[in-house]
């Protein structure tokens, strides 16, 4: 496959999985004649017809109900939601229904629903527009939450995501849509492994989502510097590959997690908590974390304040080696 945009990956990824099941549908807002807000389902109406990429009304509540209805009686839905920040109205569905219903009838009945989120910033957008809630719902039990890093992740995990019988949350960083990279033919990866992107002997640099190219810079930067620093994207929120981030962690001896979500109470303090308590006698320094400020997002103007950047994450690095 030639080179493809994530958005384009997305969209081919989608339309892999309505070829192949006639049980998969798509709905969400605008997913159909407009082709999404970011044009990730552009063209999948006109080609598979409105019962089956299905326009729904501004109810997010409703949208992630009805996925579940269509779930019980054998179908695949694959969920749009329109902006990070409008997924909050379809919490309770996600986490008190979807996330349960298996366990709640002892294994009997499967939940294969994926729930694509835009997520994170970086695009300029305010707050409801540009949100990172990741963490919540890594921490419901019953739920597999995911997100690429790349085109190449984005087509192969959401191909991954649809087949899974449990719901997964899949989380699309926005400020990556347009970042452009080929398709290999195979996926190199199961749904739920952590890949080292960028070996390294000093640090290891663990992110995910919007945050894996920020990370290879700085790994870059550093370089310069004559320091080898480790890059690996989780890839996988929950349930999270740590043997992968145990080993990095083990050969490096220092960690510094980066995420665009706040740091309190954020997926940084369970890395650093379980890596701890993993890697305690190998580590020659804290596990840091760098992140989000614990405040509403900002408005536009003020968002490469709020982000970590190069230098944030750069100042955590030489932190975390002058231990």
């Amino acid at each position: 496959m030639s080179k493809l945009t994530m958005s384009k990956a997305i969209n081919e990824g989608l339309r892999h999985c309505l070829e192949t099941d006639p049980k998969t549908l798509i709905m969400g807002e605008d997913v159909g004649k407009l082709g999404g807000v970011f044009r990730v389902t552009d063209g999948l109406q006109k080609d598979f017809g409105e019962d089956r990429v299905i326009d729904t009304p501004l109810a997010e509540s409703g949208i992630v109900g009805t996925a579940i209805g269509l779930a019980l009686r054998g179908y695949r839905p694959i969920v749009e939601i329109q902006f990070d920040g409008f997924v909050y109205p379809a919490f309770d569905q996600i986490v008190t229904q979807l996330a349960k219903m298996h366990a709640r009838a002892l294994g009997h009945v499967k939940m294969p629903v994926t729930i694509r989120i835009p997520y994170a910033g970086g695009i300029g957008a305010v707050e409801h527009h540009s949100e990172s809630h990741e963490a919540y719902f890594a921490h419901t039990a019953g739920l597999r939450v995911v997100t690429p890093s790349n085109p190449d992740d984005a087509y192969w995990m959401l191909r991954q995501s649809v087949e899974s019988d449990d719901p997964v949350i899949f989380l699309e960083p926005k400020a990556r849509y347009w970042d452009k990279a080929e398709i290999s033919a195979a996926p190199a990866l199961g749904l739920h492994s952590a890949r080292v992107v960028r070996p390294g002997t000093d640090l290891t640099l663990l992110a995910y989502g919007p945050m894996i190219k920020v990370c290879l810079e700085v790994a870059a930067a550093a370089e310069e510097d004559g320091r080898k620093i480790e890059v690996v994207d989780l890839r996988s929120l929950s349930p999270i590959d740590f043997d992968t981030l145990e080993a990095s962690v083990k050969r490096t001896g220092r960690a510094v997690v980066v995420h665009e979500a706040p740091v309190f109470m954020g997926m940084g303090a369970e890395l650093a908590a379980r890596l701890t308590e993993r890697c305690f006698y190998h580590l020659e320094a804290p596990i840091l974390r760098v992140g989000g400020y614990h405040a509403p997002y900002p408005p536009s103007r003020v968002e490469e304040q709020f982000l970590p950047d190069l230098d944030r994450v750069l100042d955590a690095v030489d932190r975390a080696l002058a231990f």
